[in-house]
Protein backbone atom coordinates (compact mmCIF):
# COMPACT_ATOMS: atom_id res chain seq x y z
CA UNK A 1 0.00 0.00 0.00
CA UNK A 2 2.96 2.34 0.47
CA UNK A 3 3.50 2.38 -3.30
CA UNK A 4 -0.02 3.66 -3.98
CA UNK A 5 -0.32 7.38 -4.70
CA UNK A 6 -3.05 9.49 -3.20
CA UNK A 7 -5.65 10.65 -5.70
CA UNK A 8 -5.08 14.17 -6.95
CA UNK A 9 -7.78 16.78 -7.02
CA UNK A 10 -9.06 17.73 -10.49
CA UNK A 11 -7.53 20.80 -12.12
CA UNK A 12 -9.98 23.68 -12.56
CA UNK A 13 -9.09 26.16 -15.32
CA UNK A 14 -11.31 29.24 -15.30
CA UNK A 15 -11.83 31.39 -18.42
CA UNK A 16 -9.82 29.01 -20.68
CA UNK A 17 -10.16 31.22 -23.78
CA UNK A 18 -8.10 34.07 -22.32
CA UNK A 19 -5.10 31.86 -21.47
CA UNK A 20 -1.94 32.25 -23.57
CA UNK A 21 -1.67 28.51 -24.05
CA UNK A 22 -5.06 28.43 -25.75
CA UNK A 23 -4.29 31.42 -28.00
CA UNK A 24 -0.97 29.89 -29.08
CA UNK A 25 -2.49 26.47 -29.74
CA UNK A 26 -5.40 27.98 -31.66
CA UNK A 27 -3.07 30.13 -33.78
CA UNK A 28 -0.88 27.13 -34.60
CA UNK A 29 -3.83 24.93 -35.54
CA UNK A 30 -5.26 27.73 -37.70
CA UNK A 31 -1.95 28.18 -39.57
CA UNK A 32 -1.65 24.44 -40.20
CA UNK A 33 -5.18 24.17 -41.58
CA UNK A 34 -4.99 27.34 -43.69
CA UNK A 35 -1.76 26.18 -45.31
CA UNK A 36 -3.59 23.04 -46.57
CA UNK A 37 -6.57 24.83 -48.09
CA UNK A 38 -7.42 24.76 -51.78
CA UNK A 39 -5.80 23.51 -55.01
CA UNK A 40 -2.50 25.24 -54.16
CA UNK A 41 -2.51 24.05 -50.53
CA UNK A 42 0.71 22.76 -49.00
CA UNK A 43 0.90 19.06 -48.23
CA UNK A 44 1.40 17.63 -44.75
CA UNK A 45 3.26 14.44 -43.82
CA UNK A 46 1.92 12.81 -40.68
CA UNK A 47 3.43 9.87 -38.82
CA UNK A 48 3.76 8.73 -35.24
CA UNK A 49 6.81 9.22 -33.05
CA UNK A 50 8.25 5.75 -33.65
CA UNK A 51 7.94 5.73 -37.43
CA UNK A 52 5.50 3.48 -39.23
CA UNK A 53 3.05 4.52 -41.94
CA UNK A 54 3.53 8.05 -43.32
CA UNK A 55 0.42 9.85 -44.58
CA UNK A 56 0.92 12.62 -47.16
CA UNK A 57 -2.27 14.64 -47.41
CA UNK A 58 -4.06 17.97 -47.29
CA UNK A 59 -7.47 16.51 -46.39
CA UNK A 60 -9.08 17.60 -43.14
CA UNK A 61 -10.20 14.13 -42.00
CA UNK A 62 -6.79 12.57 -42.62
CA UNK A 63 -5.06 15.46 -40.80
CA UNK A 64 -7.38 15.79 -37.80
CA UNK A 65 -7.61 12.04 -37.20
CA UNK A 66 -3.80 11.80 -37.04
CA UNK A 67 -3.02 15.14 -35.40
CA UNK A 68 -2.44 15.06 -31.65
CA UNK A 69 -4.39 17.96 -30.12
CA UNK A 70 -3.75 18.29 -26.38
CA UNK A 71 -5.83 21.35 -25.49
CA UNK A 72 -9.33 20.23 -24.37
CA UNK A 73 -11.09 23.22 -25.98
CA UNK A 74 -9.47 22.53 -29.35
CA UNK A 75 -10.52 18.90 -28.99
CA UNK A 76 -14.11 20.16 -29.07
CA UNK A 77 -13.35 22.00 -32.32
CA UNK A 78 -11.64 19.06 -34.05
CA UNK A 79 -14.31 16.60 -32.89
CA UNK A 80 -17.06 18.82 -34.36
CA UNK A 81 -15.27 19.06 -37.70
CA UNK A 82 -14.61 15.32 -37.82
CA UNK A 83 -18.27 14.64 -37.10
CA UNK A 84 -19.25 16.99 -39.94
CA UNK A 85 -16.89 15.23 -42.37
CA UNK A 86 -18.24 11.82 -41.35
CA UNK A 87 -21.71 13.05 -42.41
CA UNK A 88 -20.88 15.09 -45.51
CA UNK A 89 -17.32 14.03 -46.57
CA UNK A 90 -16.55 17.56 -47.78
CA UNK A 91 -15.87 21.14 -46.57
CA UNK A 92 -14.02 19.99 -43.44
CA UNK A 93 -11.18 22.50 -43.87
CA UNK A 94 -13.71 25.28 -44.54
CA UNK A 95 -15.49 24.50 -41.25
CA UNK A 96 -12.24 24.24 -39.25
CA UNK A 97 -10.62 27.42 -40.67
CA UNK A 98 -13.82 29.42 -40.24
CA UNK A 99 -14.18 28.15 -36.67
CA UNK A 100 -10.60 29.17 -35.75
CA UNK A 101 -10.96 32.58 -37.38
CA UNK A 102 -14.29 33.29 -35.68
CA UNK A 103 -12.87 32.50 -32.24
CA UNK A 104 -9.82 34.72 -32.87
CA UNK A 105 -11.94 37.64 -34.09
CA UNK A 106 -14.62 37.36 -31.38
CA UNK A 107 -11.98 37.19 -28.64
CA UNK A 108 -10.74 40.65 -29.66
CA UNK A 109 -14.20 42.19 -29.18
CA UNK A 110 -15.06 43.78 -25.85
CA UNK A 111 -18.53 42.25 -25.89
CA UNK A 112 -19.99 39.71 -23.46
CA UNK A 113 -19.89 36.13 -24.74
CA UNK A 114 -23.64 35.66 -24.20
CA UNK A 115 -24.34 38.66 -26.45
CA UNK A 116 -21.97 37.40 -29.16
CA UNK A 117 -23.71 34.03 -29.07
CA UNK A 118 -27.16 35.61 -29.54
CA UNK A 119 -25.92 37.73 -32.46
CA UNK A 120 -24.19 34.66 -33.94
CA UNK A 121 -27.49 32.80 -34.01
CA UNK A 122 -29.08 35.72 -35.85
CA UNK A 123 -26.22 35.81 -38.39
CA UNK A 124 -26.46 32.05 -38.95
CA UNK A 125 -30.19 32.38 -39.56
CA UNK A 126 -29.55 35.19 -42.07
CA UNK A 127 -26.90 33.15 -43.92
CA UNK A 128 -28.87 29.90 -44.15
CA UNK A 129 -32.05 31.79 -45.08
CA UNK A 130 -30.23 33.63 -47.86
CA UNK A 131 -28.45 30.54 -49.21
CA UNK A 132 -31.74 28.64 -49.39
CA UNK A 133 -33.70 31.49 -50.98
CA UNK A 134 -34.34 31.94 -54.69
CA UNK A 135 -32.69 35.37 -54.47
CA UNK A 136 -29.30 33.87 -53.52
CA UNK A 137 -26.66 35.06 -55.95
CA UNK A 138 -23.96 32.49 -55.14
CA UNK A 139 -25.76 29.22 -55.77
CA UNK A 140 -26.20 27.29 -59.00
CA UNK A 141 -29.05 24.89 -59.83
CA UNK A 142 -27.85 21.42 -60.79
CA UNK A 143 -29.67 19.86 -63.72
CA UNK A 144 -29.09 16.10 -63.87
CA UNK A 145 -30.07 16.07 -67.53
CA UNK A 146 -26.95 18.18 -68.25
CA UNK A 147 -23.68 16.63 -67.15
CA UNK A 148 -21.61 19.83 -67.46
CA UNK A 149 -22.51 21.16 -64.00
CA UNK A 150 -22.00 17.72 -62.45
CA UNK A 151 -18.58 17.42 -64.11
CA UNK A 152 -17.66 20.88 -62.77
CA UNK A 153 -18.61 19.75 -59.27
CA UNK A 154 -16.54 16.54 -59.47
CA UNK A 155 -13.63 18.32 -61.14
CA UNK A 156 -13.59 20.95 -58.38
CA UNK A 157 -13.26 18.23 -55.73
CA UNK A 158 -10.42 16.46 -57.56
CA UNK A 159 -8.43 19.65 -58.19
CA UNK A 160 -8.82 20.81 -54.57
CA UNK A 161 -6.54 18.00 -53.35
CA UNK A 162 -2.97 18.60 -54.58
CA UNK A 163 -1.65 15.39 -52.97
CA UNK A 164 -3.39 13.46 -55.78
CA UNK A 165 -0.88 15.08 -58.20
CA UNK A 166 -3.21 14.91 -61.19
CA UNK A 167 -2.73 16.75 -64.47
CA UNK A 168 -5.64 18.14 -66.50
CA UNK A 169 -5.99 15.02 -68.65
CA UNK A 170 -6.13 12.78 -65.59
CA UNK A 171 -8.63 15.07 -63.82
CA UNK A 172 -10.93 15.06 -66.85
CA UNK A 173 -10.64 11.26 -67.21
CA UNK A 174 -11.40 10.57 -63.54
CA UNK A 175 -14.23 13.13 -63.45
CA UNK A 176 -16.03 11.29 -66.25
CA UNK A 177 -15.42 7.90 -64.59
CA UNK A 178 -16.70 9.04 -61.18
CA UNK A 179 -19.82 10.55 -62.76
CA UNK A 180 -20.37 7.41 -64.84
CA UNK A 181 -19.96 5.20 -61.76
CA UNK A 182 -22.47 7.35 -59.88
CA UNK A 183 -24.98 7.10 -62.72
CA UNK A 184 -24.65 3.31 -62.59
CA UNK A 185 -25.82 3.41 -58.96
CA UNK A 186 -28.99 5.40 -59.71
CA UNK A 187 -31.94 3.00 -60.10
CA UNK A 188 -33.46 2.87 -63.59
CA UNK A 189 -36.96 2.33 -62.21
CA UNK A 190 -37.80 4.98 -59.61
CA UNK A 191 -39.98 3.73 -56.78
CA UNK A 192 -41.52 5.42 -53.75
CA UNK A 193 -38.49 4.64 -51.56
CA UNK A 194 -35.69 4.58 -54.13
CA UNK A 195 -32.28 3.54 -52.77
CA UNK A 196 -29.02 4.37 -54.49
CA UNK A 197 -26.71 1.51 -55.38
CA UNK A 198 -23.04 1.12 -54.49
CA UNK A 199 -19.68 1.77 -56.14
CA UNK A 200 -16.81 -0.47 -55.06
CA UNK A 201 -13.31 0.91 -55.61
CA UNK A 202 -10.84 -1.72 -56.80
CA UNK A 203 -7.17 -0.84 -56.10
CA UNK A 204 -4.76 -1.08 -59.02
CA UNK A 205 -1.42 0.33 -57.89
CA UNK A 206 1.55 0.67 -60.22
CA UNK A 207 -0.44 1.71 -63.31
CA UNK A 208 -1.27 5.05 -64.94
CA UNK A 209 -4.27 7.05 -63.76
CA UNK A 210 -5.66 7.11 -67.31
CA UNK A 211 -5.81 3.28 -67.19
CA UNK A 212 -8.60 3.58 -64.61
CA UNK A 213 -12.00 2.39 -65.75
CA UNK A 214 -15.49 1.69 -64.46
CA UNK A 215 -17.41 -1.53 -65.06
CA UNK A 216 -21.00 -2.49 -64.24
CA UNK A 217 -21.23 -5.16 -61.56
CA UNK A 218 -18.53 -6.45 -59.26
CA UNK A 219 -14.92 -7.50 -59.69
CA UNK A 220 -13.60 -10.17 -57.34
CA UNK A 221 -9.86 -10.76 -57.43
CA UNK A 222 -8.96 -14.41 -57.81
CA UNK A 223 -5.67 -16.34 -58.00
CA UNK A 224 -7.31 -19.02 -60.15
CA UNK A 225 -5.62 -19.53 -63.52
CA UNK A 226 -7.13 -22.82 -64.69
CA UNK A 227 -10.44 -21.34 -65.82
CA UNK A 228 -10.86 -21.46 -69.55
CA UNK A 229 -12.08 -18.36 -71.35
CA UNK A 230 -14.91 -17.89 -72.09
CA UNK A 231 -16.24 -19.47 -68.92
CA UNK A 232 -18.70 -22.34 -69.17
CA UNK A 233 -21.32 -21.73 -66.50
CA UNK A 234 -24.62 -23.51 -65.94
CA UNK A 235 -27.61 -21.33 -66.79
CA UNK A 236 -31.31 -21.55 -66.10
CA UNK A 237 -33.97 -21.91 -68.79
CA UNK A 238 -34.32 -18.09 -68.80
CA UNK A 239 -30.58 -17.82 -69.65
CA UNK A 240 -29.69 -16.38 -66.24
CA UNK A 241 -27.03 -17.60 -63.82
CA UNK A 242 -28.40 -18.68 -60.44
CA UNK A 243 -26.16 -17.47 -57.57
CA UNK A 244 -25.59 -18.76 -54.01
CA UNK A 245 -23.69 -16.67 -51.43
CA UNK A 246 -22.09 -18.30 -48.38
CA UNK A 247 -20.65 -16.34 -45.45
CA UNK A 248 -19.68 -19.52 -43.54
CA UNK A 249 -16.41 -21.36 -44.11
CA UNK A 250 -16.71 -24.29 -46.52
CA UNK A 251 -13.17 -25.51 -45.95
CA UNK A 252 -14.18 -28.63 -44.00
CA UNK A 253 -12.37 -27.53 -40.84
CA UNK A 254 -13.14 -29.52 -37.75
CA UNK A 255 -14.99 -28.23 -34.72
CA UNK A 256 -13.48 -25.06 -33.23
CA UNK A 257 -11.91 -25.94 -29.82
CA UNK A 258 -12.81 -22.48 -28.50
CA UNK A 259 -16.49 -23.38 -28.71
CA UNK A 260 -16.16 -26.32 -26.35
CA UNK A 261 -15.25 -30.04 -26.48
CA UNK A 262 -16.66 -32.76 -28.69
CA UNK A 263 -16.79 -36.45 -27.77
CA UNK A 264 -16.16 -38.67 -30.83
CA UNK A 265 -16.74 -42.43 -30.92
CA UNK A 266 -13.88 -44.69 -31.91
CA UNK A 267 -13.48 -45.01 -35.69
CA UNK A 268 -15.41 -41.83 -36.53
CA UNK A 269 -13.55 -39.22 -38.60
CA UNK A 270 -14.73 -35.66 -38.17
CA UNK A 271 -12.91 -34.64 -41.35
CA UNK A 272 -14.85 -37.17 -43.44
CA UNK A 273 -18.14 -36.16 -41.86
CA UNK A 274 -17.47 -32.51 -42.66
CA UNK A 275 -16.45 -33.33 -46.23
CA UNK A 276 -19.52 -35.49 -46.78
CA UNK A 277 -21.71 -32.68 -45.51
CA UNK A 278 -20.03 -30.24 -47.91
CA UNK A 279 -20.51 -32.64 -50.83
CA UNK A 280 -24.18 -32.93 -49.90
CA UNK A 281 -24.38 -29.14 -50.10
CA UNK A 282 -22.71 -29.35 -53.51
CA UNK A 283 -25.29 -31.89 -54.71
CA UNK A 284 -28.12 -29.64 -53.55
CA UNK A 285 -26.60 -26.68 -55.41
CA UNK A 286 -26.22 -28.73 -58.60
CA UNK A 287 -29.78 -30.08 -58.35
CA UNK A 288 -31.09 -26.53 -57.85
CA UNK A 289 -29.30 -25.46 -61.08
CA UNK A 290 -26.98 -23.00 -59.31
CA UNK A 291 -24.30 -21.74 -61.71
CA UNK A 292 -22.16 -19.61 -59.38
CA UNK A 293 -21.14 -20.14 -55.75
CA UNK A 294 -19.41 -17.27 -53.94
CA UNK A 295 -17.96 -17.94 -50.49
CA UNK A 296 -16.71 -15.23 -48.18
CA UNK A 297 -14.14 -17.65 -46.77
CA UNK A 298 -12.51 -20.86 -48.08
CA UNK A 299 -14.06 -23.67 -50.15
CA UNK A 300 -12.67 -27.21 -49.78
CA UNK A 301 -10.71 -28.31 -52.92
CA UNK A 302 -12.84 -31.47 -53.28
CA UNK A 303 -16.05 -29.42 -53.26
CA UNK A 304 -14.52 -27.02 -55.77
CA UNK A 305 -13.65 -29.89 -58.10
CA UNK A 306 -17.13 -31.42 -57.77
CA UNK A 307 -18.78 -28.09 -58.59
CA UNK A 308 -16.45 -27.52 -61.53
CA UNK A 309 -17.24 -30.93 -62.98
CA UNK A 310 -20.92 -29.94 -62.91
CA UNK A 311 -20.32 -26.56 -64.62
CA UNK A 312 -20.72 -24.59 -61.39
CA UNK A 313 -18.23 -21.76 -60.94
CA UNK A 314 -16.87 -21.58 -57.37
CA UNK A 315 -15.27 -18.37 -56.09
CA UNK A 316 -13.86 -18.39 -52.56
CA UNK A 317 -11.98 -15.90 -50.33
CA UNK A 318 -14.29 -13.17 -51.63
CA UNK A 319 -14.04 -11.24 -48.35
CA UNK A 320 -16.60 -9.44 -46.26
CA UNK A 321 -16.55 -6.19 -48.28
CA UNK A 322 -18.20 -7.72 -51.37
CA UNK A 323 -20.96 -9.63 -49.62
CA UNK A 324 -23.37 -6.73 -49.12
CA UNK A 325 -23.06 -5.26 -52.65
CA UNK A 326 -23.21 -8.75 -54.14
CA UNK A 327 -26.35 -9.54 -52.16
CA UNK A 328 -27.99 -6.30 -53.34
CA UNK A 329 -26.88 -6.82 -56.92
CA UNK A 330 -28.09 -10.42 -57.26
CA UNK A 331 -31.03 -10.43 -54.84
CA UNK A 332 -29.43 -13.31 -52.94
CA UNK A 333 -29.75 -13.93 -49.22
CA UNK A 334 -26.42 -14.71 -47.60
CA UNK A 335 -26.33 -18.34 -46.40
CA UNK A 336 -24.64 -18.75 -43.01
CA UNK A 337 -24.84 -22.54 -42.70
CA UNK A 338 -23.80 -25.72 -44.51
CA UNK A 339 -26.81 -27.61 -43.18
CA UNK A 340 -30.34 -27.02 -44.47
CA UNK A 341 -31.10 -23.88 -46.46
CA UNK A 342 -33.93 -22.83 -48.73
CA UNK A 343 -33.80 -22.32 -52.49
CA UNK A 344 -35.32 -18.86 -51.88
CA UNK A 345 -31.83 -17.73 -50.81
CA UNK A 346 -30.58 -17.85 -54.41
CA UNK A 347 -30.19 -14.78 -56.62
CA UNK A 348 -29.35 -14.31 -60.27
CA UNK A 349 -26.80 -12.71 -62.61
CA UNK A 350 -26.80 -11.83 -66.27
CA UNK A 351 -23.28 -13.05 -67.01
CA UNK A 352 -19.85 -13.94 -65.60
CA UNK A 353 -16.50 -13.42 -67.31
CA UNK A 354 -12.79 -13.03 -66.57
CA UNK A 355 -11.19 -9.57 -66.63
CA UNK A 356 -7.40 -9.16 -66.63
CA UNK A 357 -5.63 -6.04 -65.40
CA UNK A 358 -2.03 -7.21 -65.44
CA UNK A 359 -0.81 -8.66 -63.19
CA UNK A 360 -4.20 -9.24 -61.54
CA UNK A 361 -7.14 -11.37 -62.68
CA UNK A 362 -10.74 -10.82 -61.62
CA UNK A 363 -14.06 -12.60 -61.88
CA UNK A 364 -16.44 -10.02 -63.33
CA UNK A 365 -20.02 -10.51 -62.13
CA UNK A 366 -22.43 -8.72 -64.47
CA UNK A 367 -25.93 -7.98 -63.05
CA UNK A 368 -29.31 -7.79 -64.73
CA UNK A 369 -29.92 -4.22 -63.53
CA UNK A 370 -26.84 -2.16 -62.81
CA UNK A 371 -27.10 -0.74 -59.29
CA UNK A 372 -23.60 -1.84 -58.25
CA UNK A 373 -20.45 -1.01 -60.18
CA UNK A 374 -16.67 -1.31 -59.80
CA UNK A 375 -14.27 1.60 -60.23
CA UNK A 376 -10.83 0.26 -61.10
CA UNK A 377 -8.67 3.06 -59.69
CA UNK A 378 -5.09 3.17 -60.91
CA UNK A 379 -2.06 5.11 -59.71
CA UNK A 380 1.67 4.48 -59.85
CA UNK A 381 2.27 5.53 -56.24
CA UNK A 382 0.77 3.72 -53.25
CA UNK A 383 0.78 6.86 -51.09
CA UNK A 384 -0.94 8.93 -53.77
CA UNK A 385 -3.44 6.11 -54.41
CA UNK A 386 -4.64 6.28 -50.78
CA UNK A 387 -5.29 10.01 -51.13
CA UNK A 388 -6.95 9.53 -54.51
CA UNK A 389 -9.26 6.87 -53.09
CA UNK A 390 -10.41 9.24 -50.34
CA UNK A 391 -11.07 11.97 -52.92
CA UNK A 392 -13.08 9.64 -55.18
CA UNK A 393 -15.19 8.52 -52.20
CA UNK A 394 -15.78 12.19 -51.32
CA UNK A 395 -16.86 12.98 -54.90
CA UNK A 396 -19.27 10.03 -54.90
CA UNK A 397 -20.81 11.14 -51.59
CA UNK A 398 -21.13 14.74 -52.83
CA UNK A 399 -23.04 13.53 -55.89
CA UNK A 400 -25.35 11.53 -53.60
CA UNK A 401 -25.99 14.66 -51.51
CA UNK A 402 -26.58 16.70 -54.66
CA UNK A 403 -29.21 14.33 -56.04
CA UNK A 404 -31.17 14.89 -52.81
CA UNK A 405 -30.75 18.67 -53.00
CA UNK A 406 -29.85 19.62 -56.61
CA UNK A 407 -27.93 22.81 -55.87
CA UNK A 408 -24.27 23.85 -55.76
CA UNK A 409 -22.46 26.89 -54.39
CA UNK A 410 -19.85 28.92 -56.24
CA UNK A 411 -16.33 27.94 -55.21
CA UNK A 412 -12.94 29.61 -55.36
CA UNK A 413 -13.73 31.84 -52.36
CA UNK A 414 -16.64 33.58 -54.15
CA UNK A 415 -19.39 32.24 -51.87
CA UNK A 416 -17.47 33.46 -48.80
CA UNK A 417 -16.87 36.99 -50.09
CA UNK A 418 -20.36 37.25 -51.61
CA UNK A 419 -21.93 36.13 -48.32
CA UNK A 420 -19.76 38.60 -46.37
CA UNK A 421 -20.94 41.44 -48.63
CA UNK A 422 -24.55 40.36 -48.16
CA UNK A 423 -24.25 40.23 -44.34
CA UNK A 424 -22.60 43.68 -44.22
CA UNK A 425 -25.36 45.08 -46.38
CA UNK A 426 -28.08 43.32 -44.34
CA UNK A 427 -26.67 44.30 -40.93
CA UNK A 428 -26.84 47.98 -41.89
CA UNK A 429 -30.52 47.76 -42.83
CA UNK A 430 -31.94 45.94 -39.78
CA UNK A 431 -34.62 47.76 -37.83
CA UNK A 432 -34.32 48.85 -34.19
CA UNK A 433 -36.92 46.26 -33.17
CA UNK A 434 -34.63 43.50 -34.47
CA UNK A 435 -31.85 44.56 -32.09
CA UNK A 436 -34.31 44.76 -29.20
CA UNK A 437 -35.50 41.24 -30.00
CA UNK A 438 -31.94 39.92 -30.01
CA UNK A 439 -31.04 41.85 -26.87
CA UNK A 440 -28.12 43.91 -28.16
CA UNK A 441 -27.33 47.39 -29.44
CA UNK A 442 -26.85 48.32 -33.10
CA UNK A 443 -23.15 48.91 -32.46
CA UNK A 444 -22.67 45.49 -30.86
CA UNK A 445 -24.50 43.79 -33.72
CA UNK A 446 -22.42 45.53 -36.37
CA UNK A 447 -19.15 44.78 -34.55
CA UNK A 448 -19.97 41.06 -34.32
CA UNK A 449 -21.25 41.03 -37.93
CA UNK A 450 -18.03 42.67 -39.13
CA UNK A 451 -15.94 40.10 -37.24
CA UNK A 452 -18.05 37.36 -38.82
CA UNK A 453 -17.55 38.83 -42.31
CA UNK A 454 -13.81 39.20 -41.78
CA UNK A 455 -13.72 35.53 -40.76
CA UNK A 456 -15.51 34.50 -43.96
CA UNK A 457 -13.09 36.61 -46.00
CA UNK A 458 -10.12 35.08 -44.19
CA UNK A 459 -11.26 31.65 -45.43
CA UNK A 460 -11.21 33.01 -49.00
CA UNK A 461 -7.78 34.52 -48.36
CA UNK A 462 -6.54 31.08 -47.25
CA UNK A 463 -6.81 29.91 -50.87
CA UNK A 464 -3.88 32.19 -51.75
CA UNK A 465 -0.49 30.71 -50.80
CA UNK A 466 1.78 32.84 -53.04
CA UNK A 467 1.66 36.30 -51.40
CA UNK A 468 -0.43 37.83 -54.18
CA UNK A 469 -3.17 40.40 -53.65
CA UNK A 470 -6.77 39.30 -53.07
CA UNK A 471 -9.61 41.47 -54.34
CA UNK A 472 -13.37 41.53 -54.15
CA UNK A 473 -15.54 43.37 -56.65
CA UNK A 474 -18.13 45.88 -55.46
CA UNK A 475 -20.87 44.59 -57.77
CA UNK A 476 -21.13 40.84 -57.21
CA UNK A 477 -18.90 40.49 -54.14
CA UNK A 478 -16.79 37.79 -55.78
CA UNK A 479 -13.19 36.89 -54.98
CA UNK A 480 -10.34 37.74 -57.41
CA UNK A 481 -6.69 36.69 -57.14
CA UNK A 482 -3.83 38.92 -58.35
CA UNK A 483 -0.56 37.04 -59.02
CA UNK A 484 2.40 37.86 -56.80
CA UNK A 485 5.09 40.26 -58.00
CA UNK A 486 2.92 43.11 -59.28
CA UNK A 487 2.90 46.52 -57.56
CA UNK A 488 -0.37 47.60 -55.97
CA UNK A 489 -0.44 50.71 -58.21
CA UNK A 490 -1.10 48.55 -61.30
CA UNK A 491 -4.44 48.56 -63.07
CA UNK A 492 -6.16 45.52 -61.59
CA UNK A 493 -8.23 44.96 -64.73
CA UNK A 494 -5.01 44.06 -66.55
CA UNK A 495 -4.02 41.48 -63.90
CA UNK A 496 -7.22 39.46 -63.39
CA UNK A 497 -9.23 37.62 -66.03
CA UNK A 498 -11.87 35.67 -64.09
CA UNK A 499 -13.05 35.51 -60.49
CA UNK A 500 -12.27 32.55 -58.24
CA UNK A 501 -15.30 30.52 -59.33
CA UNK A 502 -14.91 31.43 -63.01
CA UNK A 503 -18.40 32.87 -63.55
CA UNK A 504 -17.47 36.57 -63.88
CA UNK A 505 -14.83 38.14 -66.13
CA UNK A 506 -13.03 41.49 -66.10
CA UNK A 507 -14.89 42.48 -69.28
CA UNK A 508 -17.82 43.74 -67.19
CA UNK A 509 -16.10 47.03 -66.17
CA UNK A 510 -16.05 46.10 -62.48
CA UNK A 511 -14.39 47.98 -59.66
CA UNK A 512 -12.47 46.19 -56.93
CA UNK A 513 -11.15 46.72 -53.43
CA UNK A 514 -8.45 44.88 -51.48
CA UNK A 515 -10.01 42.09 -49.44
CA UNK A 516 -7.67 42.73 -46.52
CA UNK A 517 -8.74 46.40 -46.42
CA UNK A 518 -10.89 47.85 -43.65
CA UNK A 519 -13.49 49.56 -45.86
CA UNK A 520 -16.49 47.43 -46.70
CA UNK A 521 -18.60 48.09 -49.78
CA UNK A 522 -22.15 46.72 -49.69
CA UNK A 523 -23.36 44.32 -52.31
CA UNK A 524 -25.06 46.31 -55.08
CA UNK A 525 -26.65 43.47 -57.02
CA UNK A 526 -26.67 39.68 -57.24
CA UNK A 527 -24.21 37.80 -59.40
CA UNK A 528 -25.58 36.27 -62.66
CA UNK A 529 -27.90 33.33 -62.03
CA UNK A 530 -27.22 31.60 -65.35
CA UNK A 531 -23.52 31.26 -66.30
CA UNK A 532 -22.64 31.48 -69.96
CA UNK A 533 -21.59 28.32 -71.78
CA UNK A 534 -17.99 29.48 -71.87
CA UNK A 535 -17.97 30.15 -68.13
CA UNK A 536 -19.62 26.82 -67.31
CA UNK A 537 -16.57 24.94 -68.57
CA UNK A 538 -14.37 26.78 -66.07
CA UNK A 539 -16.80 26.86 -63.16
CA UNK A 540 -15.52 25.94 -59.69
CA UNK A 541 -18.32 24.61 -57.48
CA UNK A 542 -18.82 23.45 -53.89
CA UNK A 543 -21.37 20.99 -52.53
CA UNK A 544 -24.42 22.95 -51.32
CA UNK A 545 -25.43 20.58 -48.51
CA UNK A 546 -21.85 20.12 -47.26
CA UNK A 547 -21.04 23.84 -47.21
CA UNK A 548 -24.30 24.85 -45.53
CA UNK A 549 -23.69 22.10 -42.97
CA UNK A 550 -20.09 23.26 -42.44
CA UNK A 551 -21.22 26.87 -41.90
CA UNK A 552 -23.74 25.72 -39.32
CA UNK A 553 -21.22 23.44 -37.56
CA UNK A 554 -18.62 26.21 -37.41
CA UNK A 555 -20.96 28.76 -35.84
CA UNK A 556 -22.57 26.31 -33.40
CA UNK A 557 -19.13 25.04 -32.32
CA UNK A 558 -17.92 28.62 -31.77
CA UNK A 559 -21.02 29.34 -29.68
CA UNK A 560 -20.30 26.26 -27.58
CA UNK A 561 -16.65 27.23 -27.08
CA UNK A 562 -17.49 30.86 -26.24
CA UNK A 563 -19.88 29.61 -23.57
CA UNK A 564 -17.14 27.66 -21.74
CA UNK A 565 -16.34 29.12 -18.32
CA UNK A 566 -14.31 26.26 -16.85
CA UNK A 567 -12.26 23.32 -18.04
CA UNK A 568 -11.99 20.52 -15.47
CA UNK A 569 -9.13 18.06 -16.02
CA UNK A 570 -8.70 14.81 -14.11
CA UNK A 571 -4.99 14.57 -13.17
CA UNK A 572 -5.02 10.95 -12.01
Amino acid sequence: MSRLEARKSPLFISEPLVKDTFSQSLSLLSRVLKSCYGPAGRLKQLHNGVGGYVCTTSQSLAILSRLSVSHPVLNVLTASVQNHVSRFSDCGLFAAILCCSLIENFKSLNIAACTVIKINKSLLSLCIGYLKSEACGCRVPVDFSNVETLLCLVRSILTSKPACMLNKTEVDHLSVLILKAFMFTVPCHVETNAVLGMCKIVPMKGRRVVDSTVLPGLLIETPETQWAEPLTVKRTCSNLIKVALFSVSMSGDCFNPEEGTVTVHHGISLEKLELNQLLNVGKQLVNDEVGLVVCQKVIHPCLKQYLRENQVLAVDRAGLSVMEPLSRMTGSKVIATTQLFSASCYGSLKDVCIESFAPKRFVHLIPNDTVVCSLVLCNRSETVWDELKRVCETAEHVLQLTIREPLALLGGGCTETHLASYIRHKSCSLSTSSFEEIGCSRTQYQLVADAFCRSLESVACSLNHDDGEILTDTVYGHCWFVPAGFPSACNWSDLVSRCGCGISSNAENLSWRLLQGQCASPLIQDCPKEPSGKAAELLTLDCFAAKCGALQVALETVNLILDLSYVIEDQN
